[in-house]
């Protein structure tokens, strides 16, 4: 537990600590840029396979590093499970809502385009129709009424 550890058990704890999560952000930033094409000119993950490992790589990094600081600097390692559980249940249920809400946003700005597509459409009017009427062969054509 962490409240039976010594001063320097915890200080080599916070040491430790700050060395994987600058370890990791280094990683992260290296990532970054060579996937955008700023380390090695010419490989640019912009599209396709790249572009989603590029962007797996960077959520799992970002998840450990908020892992390690919530169980680790915030001690939640050191709770009971009912607690642990009661404070990462609504996280993941926040995720997920903030996925949705995302998707929804996504989905709204298709049809926001879509209907502006169509406000700008020009319009050909429709061929002016001929009049009809009876037609009696060697009369004149009258239009029909109503």
């Amino acid at each position: 537990m962490a409240g039976h550890q010594t001063y320097e058990e915890q200080k080599a704890l916070v040491f430790r600590g700050l060395m994987i999560l600058g370890v990791i952000t280094i990683v992260e930033v290296v990532v970054a840029l060579l996937a955008k094409g700023h380390l090695i000119h010419g490989i640019k993950f912009s599209t396709g396979f790249g572009h989603y490992l590029y962007m797996l790589l960077m959520v799992g990094f970002s998840l450990y590093k908020a892992y390690f600081i919530v169980f680790y600097f915030m001690h939640m390692a050191y709770e009971m499970r009912g607690l642990m559980l009661s404070v990462l249940l609504p996280t993941t249920l926040l995720i997920w809502a903030i996925i949705a809400f995302f998707q929804e946003g996504s989905s709204w700005g298709a049809r926001r385009d879509q209907i502006k597509e169509k406000n700008e459409e020009t319009v050909k009017p429709a061929p002016a129709k001929q009049p009809q009427g009876y037609l009696i062969p060697g009369a004149p054509v009258f239009p029909a009424r109503g």
